[in-house]
């Protein structure tokens, strides 16, 4: 929350004294010691944390996504875009204008310094998404919106902004209910930022300054404090100065980008009508440039225009009292050397007057004027930004994530910013950590010339920033690089680590006996790379019948339920059944818990399943790893696999198979100023038929998801002023909810205004579902389908430990699909994402993450994924068949089992057997039957007899019978067609007393396939 004071009160009036020495208990350094190209680079990163609204497709933080789609829609407007304006989620209208004119005008007189810092393309684009946001709240000729977001309701919650669950609404200033400071100011920063965009966009300038002169002309006509009509501003940033300091700027912006005199001339008649300093004919000294304020720049801007003697000694006055004093008076001094003017961002306003002293050091030396002011204006803002970067008593960085090339790794560690905690609790306290690391931050700093601070998320005074914080700072870090040089981190920002797992599911026993067993399930969402909804969530828990029971037999009860009543067991294969459990009925995410209506970061769900007989709650797939205890505290489990719709995103079905293929050729087509259509060439099935496609957006928003036959998609209520790009990419889900890579991302711009192409650097895509295969109790493989390349190719693919302890476990090559986990836990759960990097260190979305059980000491594997058929699309199409997990009390494996594979072939088919682990009374099996004709074969029957004395106890993927050791399989309504050069697969488990030696020879429809 902020509470923010602006305006000025003369503490004297009088003519400037003698020059003298600023002194302080601390001499600052005045020299370049610091990097201050790496700071710059910070700063710019900032402002890509405070977007709000669509993402670009080169968006550079991993851990923030979409938020506030709908802004504008209580008044059928869009006013998507724009920026956050503090640690909280308005969009403050004033001071976001006020950013991007002295974002601009840094940007505009110290290129040279971003140039040599590579920071200039970060600059443009964090002004295009400012000023695109300007163009769309100016509706109308007396018409510009000036807020989005109640104040009061806003800070009533504390989370990301991805997931706010609040409604936004919209005001504006028109022409009964005046605010000729916000359209003044919005009109500067139009006009500033045309002169930024001249070269690098002339169309995108042109429109700028097109709309600056409809903006300054209402702001003229109509004249009035904004706060007076959108009141809700008044606690936060009510306008004390007026609305004269703003006409000026903007007519001195509007003379920089069209050169028409009218415009100078304009600037220098309303010049008089600026604030005076309390009981003087001067006009004011004793602030500095501030959102509310703007009187000191344009001393400054008239004195480089013209050189007449009035604005030179304004602008003189105004420096000489943040360094010499005036008659006597001036800034206070922190003993550390922090020139302090207010409690509230200090460190704002010192960076302020830092950037004016600079500006006007080089107007005086450019033109041979007073040289000992020159040097002591210079000296005064190197000094003020090297406090900020560390030359302070607390030896400490006031920009969060500033290293100063490594050699610093102190700054604030918890910051006033709702986003970059990202608890899923809607309090300040929990988590306990900052979950994001937000660079470029320049904090509030010290609320006493005392240099103390203290690092306190609730502490706002010290530790919040805004948007108007950094945006002169960056002008004089980038003036501080043109003349002291540095160096920018290399692959910025590093991609971060996940503090655990994002949606989940954890299980306990409630009660149990010896026919039921009770389970109380939490559904979690505390997502934060990036904080996200979990739209029509559900779960399933999976259990064996014995021999002799049906599922009409099973009684299901629920004593307490968040979400809503357990389906009707639904059968997967043969003995193996499970149930569904939806949460359409909540959004759940990480918005507190009840804090707002059908909001939940948890929902709780109890059931009982009671069976006919005794039952061993072991022998199923969904009870692995669960406390064998009653009332044991809820442990996170990775054999319950949770859904957000169709759509995988935690856990393990009984059988993983391989991945659909990935969508390709994804492109926009009927372009529009709101929509586009995309399409795409249709996906391979993988080992279960299709079930549709999800559609997100580049920052990994589903917007839509449409059937297995449909390959296109229309977007349609997008911005129309908005020249940044739009990106979008498309999955490929199958009927068990297993996703395929991510396709390239498509990109358009829906302005026509722009000179600029869709072309925006991407990252790699989200491989696909990554699945644990051949569990066993120490290890596991993961496997995953291969990124679709960004911008740059891909360099390997991070794979990251979410449970028990978040790490990163290794970072593999370019070409690697699976990555084979050792070292683990017996009985314990385990969960895992995979990112895709590329070479020039862009990290990939994240869409799903893998978990599961390791295999308890003593216990039998549990079969291992086998690629087979599935039933056709449709959304609610059953899993393929596959086994539960074998019963605890089965023997241990061998300490490594080696799989045997036997088979024959020759002409039409290949049948080939595969001992995947052997035990001693056990085993388990698969047999793959491969078409290596011309033509399809079209129902199957095989069959064979063990040389051993094997009987099968479970088979999937296909039905069976046995007589002695005669079997027989055949194909289920799935799987009965083998395409040439395709194959189908089935598994079992089983047991034996001597032997359980491998057939070699089979029948395939009565003839030898030997």
């Amino acid at each position: 929350m902020r509470t923010v004071i602006g305006g000025a009160t003369a503490l004297a009036t009088a003519a400037v004294t003698a020059l003298a020495i600023v002194p302080s208990a601390h001499a600052l350094s005045t020299n370049g010691e610091f990097n201050y190209a790496e700071a710059l680079q910070d700063s710019m990163l900032f402002y890509a944390i405070q977007r709000s609204g669509q993402l670009p497709p080169d968006n550079p933080v991993d851990w923030r996504g979409d938020s506030d789609l709908s802004d504008g829609s209580d008044h059928g407007v869009n006013l998507t875009g724009g920026y956050h304006d503090a640690g909280d989620l308005v969009k403050f209208g004033l001071p976001e204008a006020y950013s991007m004119t002295m974002l601009a005008w840094g940007l505009v007189d110290y290129g040279q310094g971003y140039s040599a810092a590579g920071q200039t393309q970060a600059a443009l684009s964090n002004l295009r998404w400012g000023d695109d946001y300007i163009l769309s709240a100016f509706t109308g000729p007396t018409t510009f919106y000036g807020q989005v977001g109640d104040a009061s309701t806003d800070h009533s919650y504390w989370g990301p902004a991805e997931t706010n669950p609040n409604t936004r609404p919209s005001y504006a200033i028109t022409a009964s209910c005046a605010g000729a400071d916000l359209a003044g100011e919005a009109a500067s920063a139009l006009a500033a930022s045309s002169v930024a965009f001249k070269t690098a966009d002339p169309k995108y300038s042109a429109q700028l300054v097109t709309q600056a002169q409809s903006l300054w002309s209402f702001a003229n006509n109509y004249r009035g404090k904004y706060s007076d009509c959108i009141t809700g501003a008044q606690s936060y940033y009510t306008s004390y100065s007026g609305y004269w300091d703003e006409i000026v700027q903007g007519a001195i912006w509007l003379y920089r980008a069209t050169g028409t005199a009218s415009w100078l001339n304009t600037a220098e008649s309303d010049y008089a009508n600026l604030p005076l300093a309390s009981q003087s004919t001067l006009h004011e000294y004793s602030w500095t440039i501030n959102w509310d304020d703007v009187s000191y720049a344009d001393y400054i801007l008239l004195a480089e225009l013209t050189g007449q003697a009035q604005y030179v000694g304004d602008a003189e006055r105004f420096l000489d009292w943040w360094t010499t004093g005036v008659n006597g008076s001036k800034v206070s001094y922190s003993p550390g050397g922090e020139a302090f003017l207010d409690q509230w961002g200090s460190l704002r306003y010192s960076a302020d007057a830092a950037f004016a002293a600079l500006e006007f050091s080089d107007y005086l030396t450019s033109n041979s004027l007073d040289a000992t002011r020159a040097a002591t204006y210079h000296s005064f803002a190197v000094g003020q930004i090297n406090y900020i970067l560390g030359d302070n008593p607390n030896h400490e960085s006031y920009e969060v994530g500033f290293t100063n090339g490594g050699a610093n790794s102190k700054w604030p560690q918890f910051p006033h910013h709702s986003t970059a905690h990202d608890p899923w609790s809607n309090n300040l306290s929990t988590p306990a950590q900052t979950r994001h690391l937000a660079y470029g931050l320049l904090v509030g700093g010290p609320t006493s010339a005392n240099d103390a601070f203290t690092d306190d998320r609730t502490q706002y005074q010290y530790t919040e920033g805004a948007l108007d914080y950094n945006a002169l700072f960056s002008g004089a870090l980038a003036r501080l690089t043109q003349q002291y040089g540095g160096t920018v981190a290399a692959n910025f920002p590093k991609a971060e680590l996940p503090d655990g797992p994002q949606e989940y599911v954890q299980a306990a026993i409630n009660n149990q006996g010896s026919n039921f067993i009770e389970i109380k399930a939490l559904i979690n969402n505390q997502s934060a790379w990036p904080a996200r909804p979990m739209p029509n969530a559900s779960f399933r828990y999976y259990f064996t019948l014995d021999a002799g029971e049906s599922a009409a037999q099973v009684t299901l009860q629920s004593s307490y339920n968040q979400c809503q009543a357990p389906s009707a067991p639904t059968q997967y294969s043969g003995s193996t059944y499970y149930i569904t459990v939806s949460c359409s009925n909540l959004d759940l995410e990480p918005d507190g818990e009840a804090d707002y209506t059908n909001i939940d970061y948890q929902a709780q769900v109890q059931f009982r399943l009671t069976f006919p007989a005794a039952h061993n709650p072991a022998e199923d797939w969904s009870f692995q790893g669960i406390p064998t205890t009653t009332n044991a505290t809820p442990v996170t489990v990775g054999d319950i696999p949770l859904y957000s719709g169709n759509t995988l995103v935690w856990g393990s079905a009984p059988s993983n198979t391989t991945r659909p293929g990935t969508p390709g050729a994804l492109a926009a087509s009927a372009v529009t100023s709101t929509g586009a259509t995309l399409s795409w060439t249709a996906s391979t099935a993988g080992g279960n038929a299709l079930a549709g496609y999800d559609v997100y957006t580049s920052a990994g928003t589903l917007v839509g998801t449409v059937n297995a036959s449909t390959t296109s998609y229309k977007v349609s209520g997008l911005n129309p002023n908005r020249t940044a790009p739009y990106g979008y990419f498309v999955t490929a889900v199958d009927t068990q909810g297993e996703s395929s890579a991510a396709s390239n991302v498509a990109q358009f711009i829906t302005s026509g205004n722009t000179s600029l192409t869709a072309s925006a650097s991407t990252a790699p895509s989200a491989p696909g579902t990554p699945l644990a295969s051949s569990v066993g109790g120490s290890g596991a493989t993961l496997t995953w389908s291969a990124s679709t390349p960004g911008s740059s190719a891909v360099s390997g693919y991070d794979v990251y430990q979410l449970s028990p302890t978040p790490k990163l476990i290794a970072t593999t090559a370019a070409t690697a699909t699976s990555y084979s986990l050792t070292g683990l836990a017996a009985g314990t759960g385990y969960a895992y994402e995979v990112a895709a990097l590329d070479s020039a260190g862009r990290i990939s979305p994240v869409l799903q993450a893998a978990a599961f059980t390791t295999l308890a000491s003593g216990a039998s594997p549990s079969p291992s994924a086998s690629a087979s058929a599935s039933p056709s699309a449709s959304a609610s199409a059953s899993p393929s068949a596959s086994p539960s997990q074998s019963p605890s009390a089965s023997p241990s494996p061998s300490a490594s089992p080696s799989a045997s594979s036997t088979g024959s072939g020759g002409g039409k088919c290949v049948a080939t057997y595969t001992l995947a682990s052997s035990w001693p009374g056990g085993f388990q099996a698969s047999v793959t039957i491969a078409n290596n004709g011309s033509t399809a074969i079209n129902g199957w029957t095989i069959k064979w007899t063990f040389p051993g004395d094997q009987k099968i106890g479970q088979l999937w993927s296909a039905g069976y019978t046995q007589s002695g050791e005669q079997v027989t399989a055949t194909n289920l309504s799935y799987n009965g067609t083998i395409a040439p050069g395709s194959s189908v697969n089935f598994g079992f488990t089983g047991s034996y007393t001597n032997s359980d030696a491998s057939p070699t020879s089979f029948t395939v429809n009565g003839a030898g396939c030997p």
